[in-house]
């Protein structure tokens, strides 16, 4: 028992801690990717340019923060989980309620990683899936928030999964990787385009084309069929339940990108559906 505590312990702590960074992503870097657009949408219109003075925000600037009060939290609020437990989810400061998606995302990171050294054993193979895991909780709660699919996530979660396959720490060949990852674009990109025309409608962003890429290319062009199934039968369930409960925005559009990532976690832990594995 004590070696098996000495094991997982350390394995769940780094879950834990990456699930509290993966929420310093999900809320920061779509507003760091609309200032940017700000920015340069101002320098085109303004001449001449004028230096920008505003504060810097990035990742690590400035320090986690109540998003009610603005009150700079101690480091004892900022333990993962337990510190959402403690403080009963609510401020210290103003008691502003504290999103219950908080500890959610961190108990989700921490699952995933036990499961990726459960199951692929402590190794590279083992840190590389769980770093496709992690990326893809950040897609979905980004997608979901603000119906953005950042290129900083996707375009390097391509590039790596061909990289695993190429250092035989997916399990997939390079040329299933290669392939999964071309086909994995083409296919919602030629959706994309007929449902253009079919409708002049956009059905979706192009930021899915690049997960469905990043997920061809660390599972493999033969999973492809599941992921879009999958992705597609939970996408209209969802889209059901949120218009049973009238909470589906005007349009009707809901984000593909979290079905996406739900359809990359199902395969990556049970494989492709039975029968649709070409």
């Amino acid at each position: 028992m004590p070696f098996e505590l000495l094991t997982w312990l350390p394995i769940g702590l780094l879950g834990l801690a990456v699930g509290s960074f993966l929420n310093v992503v999900i809320h920061r870097l779509p507003r760091m990717l609309q200032a940017q657009w700000a920015a340069e949408a101002l320098a085109h219109e303004s001449q001449p340019e004028t230096e920008d003075r505003r504060p810097s925000y990035n990742l690590s600037w400035p320090g986690s923060h109540c998003p009610h009060c603005h009150t700079a939290l101690r480091w004892s609020d900022n333990i993962p989980v337990l510190s959402y437990l403690w403080l009963r989810g609510h401020c210290r400061q103003c008691r502003g309620v504290i999103s219950w998606r908080y500890p959610a995302i961190e108990l989700l990171t921490c699952a995933l990683f036990v499961w990726s050294v459960a199951t692929h054993g402590v190794s590279a193979s083992a840190l590389a899936w769980a770093g496709f895991a992690s990326a893809l909780v950040a897609l979905a709660a980004i997608d979901a928030d603000t119906h953005l699919l950042p290129d900083a996530i996707t375009q390097p979660l391509v590039w790596a999964g061909l990289l695993a396959a190429s250092g035989h720490l997916s399990g997939q060949t390079l040329s299933d990787a290669l392939w999964g990852a071309v086909a994995g674009y083409l296919f919602l990109w030629t959706v994309y385009w007929l449902f253009k025309l079919l409708t002049g409608k956009e059905g979706m962003g192009q930021g899915d084309f690049k997960l469905l890429a990043a997920l061809g290319a660390w599972l493999g062009w033969p999973a492809l069929v599941s992921l879009v199934l999958i992705a597609s039968l939970t996408g209209l369930t969802g889209g059901l339940v949120l218009r049973a409960r009238h909470r589906l925005s005007e349009d009707g559009y809901i984000p593909f990108g979290p079905f996406l990532a739900l359809a990359g976690l199902w395969v990556m832990a049970w494989g492709p559906l039975p029968g649709l594995h070409l």
